[in-house]
């Protein structure tokens, strides 16, 4: 029987995204009956973890192992069996890759209003529990504003430039590269096989 290692995640209460299943449990296996259809009806999970976080409905990183009929789309998976077979909460980790690529792109835009820069050092301490929700609320709401004022001309600039697919594939590569990095710690906390 073919099995394919993959990615996924779950809301922080062990459910899936959609659907009313119950709490998933690390070792459980679930099969799905029924016509497997991308995005309809099937066990998704992903090749990697960039993949998989666009997908997530929570913060908990999970190994998954499928099984059975298993077919490939472009960016996930979808089977007929998921296999659960590792889970770790990865909010914090999540808010740290957030926050470095949001650095980098104010970086290269050459951003300096300073409510763009807070939001950034709010969310850090918040992942610290030195920030409370309102007061990361507030810092993100200035940044909104910020970005609506600076949206235009980026917007204007990023238009004319002729290397702006060569800029963003790049900037991906370097996304998907980071959180490998970062997802590291994690991935050696749960089980390899």
């Amino acid at each position: 029987m073919k099995r394919i290692r993959a990615y996924h995640f779950l809301k922080d209460d062990m459910r899936g995204g959609f659907g009313n299943e119950p709490a998933w449990a690390v070792g459980e296996e679930r099969t799905c009956k029924g016509v497997l259809k991308m995005c309809e009806n099937g066990y998704h999970a992903s090749p990697n973890w960039y993949d998989a976080l666009s997908y997530a409905h929570g913060n908990i990183a999970c190994l998954v192992e499928l099984s059975g009929e298993i077919k490939k789309g472009a960016n996930k998976y979808v089977a007929q069996t998921r296999k659960l077979i590792d889970a770790q909460n990865a909010e914090k980790l999540l808010r740290t890759w957030g926050c470095d690529c949001a650095e980098r792109a104010l970086k290269k835009a050459k951003i300096t209003d300073e409510r763009s820069w807070n939001a950034i050092k709010v969310a850090r301490l918040y992942s610290e529990g030195k920030a409370t929700k309102k007061e990361l609320a507030a810092a993100w709401a200035a940044a909104r504003a910020a970005a609506r004022d600076d949206a235009w001309a980026a917007a204007r600039a990023a238009a004319w430039d002729a290397a702006w697919d060569d800029a963003r594939a790049a900037e991906i590569r370097w996304q998907k590269r980071h959180l490998n990095k970062l997802m590291k710690d994690l991935k050696s906390r749960i089980m390899i096989y």
